[in-house]
């Protein structure tokens, strides 16, 4: 069974980072790139989001973390309300603005997911190595 042995290793983190380059990529945009408190917000939401889950994971327990990625998952939220913003004010295409927002609708799930799993799990210790297996973890509630 994997262990996560590094923040790097957590699966909400990895889909941040996807969505950090994405929106980066995005507000490079020479319209959007304008705007720069938009951008910069947007910018400094994703990256909280990343930030969050690597500090909460680098904690010594189980509820620190679970409260970073709550953090984290509320960022995500920021991100996405920012993304409307872009749309209304027509930086983004909707099939960019789709993209954009179903990649941070997923990567606040799995947040979601991962906070379910570590409330339920007997995982107590320091950086969670013992027993925690990320496919399960994110794996959508039923």
């Amino acid at each position: 069974m994997p262990t996560i042995q590094r923040f790097e290793d957590v699966i909400a983190w990895q889909k941040a980072r996807k969505l950090t380059q994405a929106i980066y990529s995005a507000t490079k945009q020479p319209s959007f790139n304008r705007d720069y408190g938009l951008k910069d917000q947007i910018r400094r939401a994703v990256v909280s989001v990343m930030a969050n889950v690597a500090e909460g994971f680098e904690r010594s327990g189980d509820r620190e973390f679970i409260q970073f990625l709550s953090i984290a998952k509320g960022s995500c939220g920021e991100a996405r309300s920012h993304l409307y913003v872009a749309l209304d004010e027509g930086y983004l295409e909707s099939s960019q603005f789709n993209a954009l927002l179903n990649l941070a609708l997923e990567t606040s799930r799995t947040i979601d997911g991962f906070m379910a799993y570590l409330r339920n799990s007997s995982a107590r210790g320091r950086k969670f190595s013992s027993g925690l297996d990320p496919a399960e973890a994110t794996k959508p509630k039923t």
